[in-house]
């Protein structure tokens, strides 16, 4: 596994000081985030995943804890929007660059809004995914957000 990716570089292209973690990442998952809070001894809601998703048919990117569900009410508001719904793997793939479960919010091939669940930013370091499935960096929630000129909302439901 690589752990030089389009996220690891835009990172440090941005300055942003972070660590890079693997761990074994399993296709047969519930839930991916779950899974990698699991397998990196971390709780749940200091490993955050990113989402794809339409707010009134327009791409953007979601970042919430894992062990956390969107609320379509509170992102489309959150964007300005009427309505919010999931993207088709497929879509957040081709939009992304990356495969799903190993979406990063960091460097995706089409830059879309960003929105991040509020409470993400009451911890001092969170985990977000690098680029690859198995692959997260730890970083401050703070440098995640300004890097990505990231709105800061209530998200979940």
């Amino acid at each position: 596994m690589s752990k030089v990716t389009r996220a690891t570089k835009v990172l440090e292209q941005a300055g942003v000081r972070f660590t890079v973690h693997a761990y074994d990442y399993d296709p047969d998952a519930e839930r991916v985030g779950l899974q990698a809070a699991e397998a990196l001894g971390e709780t749940p809601d200091r490993v955050l995943k990113t989402l794809m998703a339409l707010v009134d048919d327009k791409p953007v990117c979601v970042v919430v804890p894992s062990d956390r569900e969107v609320s379509m009410k509170k992102l489309a508001a959150a964007f300005g929007g009427k309505a919010a719904e999931m993207m088709k793997p497929a879509n957040a793939e081709r939009i992304t660059g990356y495969k799903v479960g190993g979406i990063s919010p960091f460097g995706q091939m089409r830059r879309v809004p960003v929105a991040i669940e509020a409470t993400a930013l009451s911890h001092d370091l969170v985990y977000l995914n690098g680029g690859q499935r198995g692959l997260q960096v730890r970083l401050d929630p703070r440098d995640a957000q300004a890097s990505l000129a990231a709105l800061v909302a209530s998200l979940v439901a």
